[in-house]
């Protein structure tokens, strides 16, 4: 077995998601899922087909997106993954959506920042083990640390 990391090739300010599913009609069940949960929503999503033609199936609503999906599907290249990447929306927006969609088996990581795939090689495939997502926390917060994070909920529309 070879352990291999892929880093998500994005801009910053794209948001990421990781599933692993399954089935040829995962690509047109998320986009549905994802067009009714925020309408006029900009995504790309690619899905690594693991048996049959094993195709990389795309869909998406922004070809930015879909290029991106796309990119980083192949660099990652391990079955029945599904990459989704959002413009102007966030996961909180999608993810409960995603939880219901029959193909989804687990979703790895929902991130705006860098995210590291790790892999496992074997003679048969490859398969996703985990991520990495962003860098390691620098400290505590402090009260006033505290009060811009219940603020910034707030002026996101999140808490009353």
């Amino acid at each position: 077995m070879e352990l291999l990391f892929v880093k998500i090739q994005k801009p910053e300010d794209v948001n990421f998601i990781l599933v692993q599913s399954h089935f040829i009609k995962t690509v047109e069940d998320v986009h549905e899922t994802l067009a009714e949960a925020v309408p006029g929503i900009k995504f790309g999503l690619a899905f690594c087909e693991s048996s049959g033609d094993r195709k990389i199936r795309f869909s998406g609503t922004d070809q930015e997106m879909i290029d991106l999906a796309v990119k980083n599907a192949k660099a990652v290249g391990a079955g029945h993954s599904l990459l989704i990447f959002l413009k102007d929306a966030y996961p909180i927006n999608v993810l409960n959506r995603l939880k219901q969609v029959s193909e989804v088996c687990h979703i790895f990581c929902a991130s705006a920042n860098s995210v590291e795939v790790i892999l496992a090689k074997t003679e048969q495939g490859t398969g996703i083990l985990g991520v990495i997502d962003g860098e390691p926390p620098l400290g505590v917060e402090n009260d006033q640390e505290k009060k811009n994070r219940k603020s910034l909920l707030r002026k996101f529309g999140y808490k009353l």
